[in-house]
């Protein structure tokens, strides 16, 4: 299968960029570079295909500008990949670690399980997790009965995967990662690693800081509604896990 590495980078995240290539050059790689869009540039009243009153009601906060810019970044990445006729291909951000045997993975995980539109090979945890299948290259393969998992750092996509996602989130309601994941509510089949096949580098992000994430929250009050979403949510991520 001939997959290719697309790599989402800010145009200002000239390091981060320089380090990957290096890496994706020594392990002969082949990487593609997909320039990120910088949601600190935006302004809230120019941001496209945005629902903020949706945002806010999911997601008890308001939306950060570096939430907007990654989202958009991941739906640009699925366009470059589509627009290359590939069957199938990896999107990472640009603080992953390359290694050597991501693409034979990445490959083995999505000819293991071909009803697979995403298989995401990177979590930040993984709880309840419900086997499916075992890849040739031995990675377990199924879906997580808690979550947000977080975190969209690393995952592959089928052409079909890519077509329906870029339909079904192409309005922003969730950040990438919580909107990825959420296949009961776009109709695509997204299943996950046990164990991570690739990690980050670092443990800063150009999205926010913790900080800044908590000064986002609203106050508790205007948070109920939110709190009755995640438990709809819930119930529906279990069900997907176990019955989907």
């Amino acid at each position: 299968m001939d997959v290719r590495i697309y790599a989402i980078n800010l145009d200002r995240s000239v390091d981060r960029w320089d380090t990957l290539s290096v890496r994706a050059k020594f392990l002969a790689l082949p990487l593609v570079r997909v320039s990120g869009v910088d949601g600190a540039k935006t302004p809230p009243t120019e941001r496209i295909d945005c629902d903020a009153d949706a945002f806010a009601h999911n997601n008890g906060r308001t939306i950060l500008p570096g939430e907007y810019g990654c989202y958009r970044s991941h739906l640009r990445a699925l366009s470059v990949f589509l627009d290359t006729g590939d069957p199938a291909g990896v999107i990472v951000e640009d603080d992953i670690e390359l290694s050597a045997d991501l693409i034979v993975r990445a490959s083995a995980a999505v000819e293991a399980l071909p009803n697979a539109d995403v298989i995401k090979l990177f979590n930040h945890r993984i709880v309840g997790f419900r086997r499916v299948t075992l890849s040739p290259t031995g990675d377990e393969i199924g879906r997580a009965a808690h979550g947000p998992q977080g975190s969209a750092a690393c995952y592959i996509v089928t052409r079909k995967g890519a077509e329906r996602l870029l339909t079904a989130l192409k309005i922003m309601s969730y950040p990438w990662d919580i909107a990825l994941e959420r296949g009961w509510a776009s109709g695509a089949q997204i299943y996950t690693t046990r164990r991570p096949v690739a990690s980050p580098t670092r443990d800063s992000t150009t999205i926010a800081t913790r900080s800044v994430y908590r000064a986002s929250k609203f106050p508790w009050w205007k948070r109920l509604r939110t709190y009755g979403i995640r438990v709809i949510e819930t119930v529906h991520r279990i069900a997907y896990a176990c019955l989907g």
